[in-house]
């Protein structure tokens, strides 16, 4: 008899699910742009030389900042999201 893994559960209460990284930090920078995003969340990789690559690298080494840019993604009208 085998056994089949369960299908994975939609997560409907979370606004993120299913939302990679790059593309919160493409959709802000596209509405927002770094200059706003580096007051919103004052971090060098926002701030100097500001690079997706850069800034991806940095947010997924740092809870606390990839965090806030969470939050300012969440923040922005639904419409402009994903």
């Amino acid at each position: 008899m085998t056994q089949e893994n369960p299908p994975a559960p939609d997560h409907p209460k979370d606004p993120l699910h299913g939302i990679t990284l790059k593309e919160i930090l493409t959709v802000l920078l596209e509405k927002v742009g770094w200059e706003e995003m580096s007051r919103a969340v004052p971090v060098r990789c926002f701030q100097l030389n500001p690079s997706v690559k850069s800034s991806l690298t940095f947010l997924r080494q740092t809870p606390w900042a990839r965090a806030r840019v969470e939050r300012l993604y969440l923040e922005l009208p639904p419409d402009d999201r994903l």
